[in-house]
């Protein structure tokens, strides 16, 4: 089936309307034209599904109505090429991008993190985390040192990184693409990819680059719902926020979006 949006009209838009109002959200009468009311109910069932609610019909919410043949989730990834991301990477040797990107892209591919606002938000983190497009560890600074103290001792205590005392703070200091930071984040991620607990008892794992690349999808998986809302309104500051609680490198982030989104072809 096709992506079925305001304005649509056909069978499938019935068969969409009678499939809403089986599942308890009703778009009025059914008449195969997706009309206001219809992106209404689509809108109201999405966010009982924990769905981004953007009043299309497209592949994930296809398959929560149980709508016959969904349409698959596009990919970006085929345009992604290293020219490209050397683009938006101006600074960053290519040898390097062409080392890594493969790995990163693939790495998306699982997690279903390949359309192109995702695939922006990935790369344009790598950007902003690790210019170098290379995983690397994080390093001290005021923020994570204190004056005269032993390295990363202000993340030691941090109850919201999940840290317990010395030596968490320099055990799980940033790493990666992402600068996966704090006890919790290496537990939970390292679980969510298959490494158990090996990432919690041998942290350095997360600078491995095929590694330090599921990390990234993972954490971004994560955050999935929120970061596409934000990238729906085209809050990139937000999205920034979400995945570094800050606005630490939004100028990077902002220019490698705005750089690929200009380059990358739509899927």
């Amino acid at each position: 089936m096709r992506i079925l949006e305001l304005g649509t009209q056909g069978p499938d838009v019935s068969s969409l309307q009678d499939s809403l109002r089986n599942a308890g959200f009703s778009p009025g009468i059914t008449d195969g034209n997706f009309g206001p009311g219809t992106q209404a109910a689509v809108m109201a069932f999405q966010r009982s599904e924990g769905l981004l609610a953007d009043g299309i019909v497209g592949p994930r919410t296809a398959a929560a109505l149980h709508l016959p043949d969904p349409p698959e989730i596009p990919s970006a990834i085929p345009g992604v090429t290293v020219e490209i991301v050397s683009q938006m990477f101006p600074s960053t040797l290519v040898r390097n991008i062409q080392q890594n990107l493969p790995v990163v892209l693939q790495a998306l591919v699982a997690p279903q993190l390949t359309e192109k606002k995702l695939v922006l938000m990935a790369l344009a983190t790598i950007r902003a985390e690790t210019e170098g497009f290379l995983p690397i560890s994080e390093f001290q600074s005021r923020f994570n040192t204190s004056l005269g103290g032993h390295p990363f001792d202000l993340y030691d205590n941090r109850k919201d990184l999940g840290n317990q005392g010395p030596p968490d703070g320099a055990s799980y200091k940033g790493r990666g693409f992402i600068q996966l930071t704090g006890r919790t984040n290496y537990q939970v991620h390292g679980t969510a990819i298959g490494l158990g607990n090996q990432l919690v008892q041998n942290p350095d794992l997360a600078n491995d680059a095929e590694i330090a690349a599921r990390l990234l999808a993972s954490f971004l998986k994560n955050k999935e719902g929120l970061i596409k809302q934000a990238l729906l309104a085209d809050d990139l500051a937000t999205a920034r926020r979400l995945v570094n609680g800050g606005t630490h490198g939004l100028d990077a982030f902002t220019n490698a979006y705005r750089t690929g989104e200009r380059l990358i072809p739509d899927a």
